[in-house]
């Protein structure tokens, strides 16, 4: 497996990064059949793991942590804290007391001194990016964290926080994950370029667009797929963005079929083929699922391929704006969208 320098970091990382969401509650509950598919990964190439604590509640962690022990050293290992961990105020956000807090949390769940990539997992409407980046240049300067980086940030807040660690000597974002898939292009727009523009490392996440391109969901598929991980409304197949994302999926198929690749080799190599990319994120639970992704990262895609995939989904369009991790209201604290009219 060729490997890819992270950002400027001259850290290398393998084009592929096993994401451990589907370990643990969420999706696989065996753990030993958990650990046997990140040795698998390992042992393929893939030198990057990423997982967050939120994630079961934590219980992905734990498992990424048993399945490192003695391999620590060669893998580097990315998690994200923000995310609520449990009732009750200040157990959410970039605040630094939760950082502070949090951090310490991962690192036992981990079963490791320190994180090589640690990630805000979502950007704050209540804390100024100065206070995030203080505390997490705090953590880099222990020792505990190796770089930290930022997901889901659109443009604007990426360019806001490499301007906030360049004028107050900051540790800076290293890394953007957003997500990337031919059915969600948006970051083609603004958000890749930025990255590029400012030397940052991009690890995307769901180019299988959660489940879409895997091609278990075609026009014939009555039910709506649910899962404790995704919000059901994403996967409502009587909404026209749905039915329309189920029509290029279909053509999307006759596009592999054609080329003589699976649609899910299309679909990873679409992304990880990207310039702008370091490296995509894949999410299996199985070890199927896991054999099944891995080719992926051989595949190199046509510009006629490219061509008939710009043809049904065009350079930054997302087909249905649902699946868009920017500007949810879902990340807006519910007292200010009280305060702002509920909306």
């Amino acid at each position: 497996m060729d490997y890819r320098i992270l950002g400027r970091t001259g850290v290398e990382v393998s084009p592929l990064c096993l994401g451990t969401m589907m370990f643990g509650p969420w999706g696989n509950q065996d753990v030993d059949d958990s650990i046997r598919v990140i040795h698998r990964a390992l042992d393929a190439g893939i030198n990057f793991v990423d997982t967050a604590d939120v994630y079961s509640a934590g219980a992905s962690e734990e498992i990424v942590g048993q399945a490192l022990q003695g391999r620590r050293d060669d893998v580097v290992l990315a998690t994200k804290f923000f995310m609520p961990m449990g009732e009750g105020p200040n157990r959410s956000g970039g605040s630094r007391k939760w950082i502070m807090s949090e951090v310490e949390n991962s690192l036992r769940r981990l079963g490791t001194d320190y994180i090589d990539l640690y990630q805000v997992h979502r950007p704050s409407v209540t804390t100024d990016v100065e206070e995030t980046l203080g505390a997490l240049t705090d953590l880099v300067r222990q020792g505990k964290v190796r770089y930290i980086g930022s997901s889901s940030y659109s443009g604007s807040q990426i360019v806001e926080a490499q301007v906030a660690a360049r004028d107050h000597h900051l540790s800076r974002f290293v890394t953007e994950q957003p997500p990337y898939s031919i059915l969600v292009r948006g970051i083609e727009e603004d958000v890749l370029p930025t990255t590029l523009r400012h030397g940052m490392g991009t690890l995307t996440y769901s180019p299988l667009a959660g489940g879409w391109l895997s091609g278990k969901w075609r026009k014939d598929t009555a039910p709506t797929p649910t899962s404790a991980a995704r919000p059901s409304a994403r996967f409502d197949m009587t909404s026209a963005a749905n039915q329309r994302k189920l029509e290029i999926v279909d053509a999307l198929a006759q596009v592999a079929d054609e080329a003589g690749i699976s649609l899910i080799h299309l679909a990873i190599a679409f992304v990880v083929n990207h310039p702008g990319v370091t490296s995509a994120i894949i999410g299996p639970r199985t070890m199927e699922q896991l054999e099944s992704q891995l080719p992926a990262a051989d595949v190199r895609l046509t510009d006629e391929i490219l061509d008939r995939i710009d043809q049904l989904v065009p350079p930054g369009v997302t087909v249905n704006p649902d699946d868009n991790s920017y500007g949810s209201a879902t990340l807006v604290p519910s007292a200010l969208r009280r305060h702002d009219g509920g909306n």
